[in-house]
């Protein structure tokens, strides 16, 4: 059963890049997800389509009309329920949202469906986020030209998560902030490059070294690069041997930051 995904998009052919380009591609051929994509200009009522208009009290810019959203949505909420899901998560891409994690995405990945709303020039009728919209996501504290990118930030990052979506099994636990910690790093032909060679660990075939070395690199990075996640791990608990590979690695001057 596929996970299914709406979009309201002035712009539909944006998100061509999440079903034609990489991962999100084959998840999509592989109906892991689907893709559904509605246009408000489709559902306004006069001759020039028109989605927006300036807004009341005065100001720059314009915004987006209440009633062509309101119709898209209730077109994309009916679609799902045709698909048997009965009750779907709008969500409006807003840089006054709740900034997304990795926890946010694993809780979304776990629904059967969503409905995505993006917004474009000053924003959205305020009506529409009080009638139908049920939560609102930002990708960051910085403001981009419309909402389609952050869909498809969020749409990509999902996607990993769904079973089947990656060619192993392992490869979205192992992904960078699955457990609060950096990803290791990572290596490949030659043994040498320009006189810097592969740690001669990674090449001695000892499994059980090779996974703690990585998990002393992912301590290691995430202590130099991103203490913030460093400290949301030891809040979730950190165990002995995590904090004795950290220590050994705080003490180590010869590392490399990769």
């Amino acid at each position: 059963m596929s996970f299914e995904i709406d979009v309201i998009t002035l712009f539909p052919d944006m998100l061509d890049a999440i079903t034609k380009y990489g991962i999100t591609s084959r998840a999509s051929k592989n109906e892991i997800f689907r893709l559904h994509t509605w246009n408000p200009r489709h559902f306004a009522k006069d001759n020039y389509r028109t989605v927006d208009d300036s807004p009341y009290g005065g100001g720059p810019g314009m915004v987006m009309l209440a009633q062509p959203l309101d119709e898209a949505i209730t077109h994309a909420r009916t679609r799902q329920l045709a698909e048997g899901i009965n009750e779907t998560k709008v969500i409006y891409l807003s840089p006054q949202g709740e900034l997304l994690n990795h926890e946010k995405i694993l809780q979304l990945s776990k629904l059967r469906g969503m409905i995505l709303l993006c917004g474009r020039y000053e924003g959205i009728d305020e009506r529409i986020i009080m009638r139908q919209v049920d939560e609102e996501i930002s990708i960051g504290n910085y403001v981009i030209s419309g909402g389609e990118l952050a869909a498809m930030v969020l749409i990509d990052s999902i996607v990993r998560q769904l079973p089947g979506a990656l060619g192993s099994a392992d490869s979205a636990s192992e992904d960078s902030f699955a457990n609060n910690l950096l990803e290791y790093p990572q290596y490949t032909r030659p043994e040498i490059y320009r006189g810097d060679a592969v740690p001669p660990i990674l090449l001695s075939g000892d499994h059980a070294k090779i996974n703690r070395w990585r998990l002393q690199q992912s301590l290691g990075k995430t202590w130099l690069k991103r203490p913030d996640l460093l400290d949301l791990k030891y809040k979730q608990g950190i165990s002995k041997e995590e904090e004795k590979l950290l220590e050994e690695f705080k003490q180590t001057k010869n590392f490399r930051i990769n």
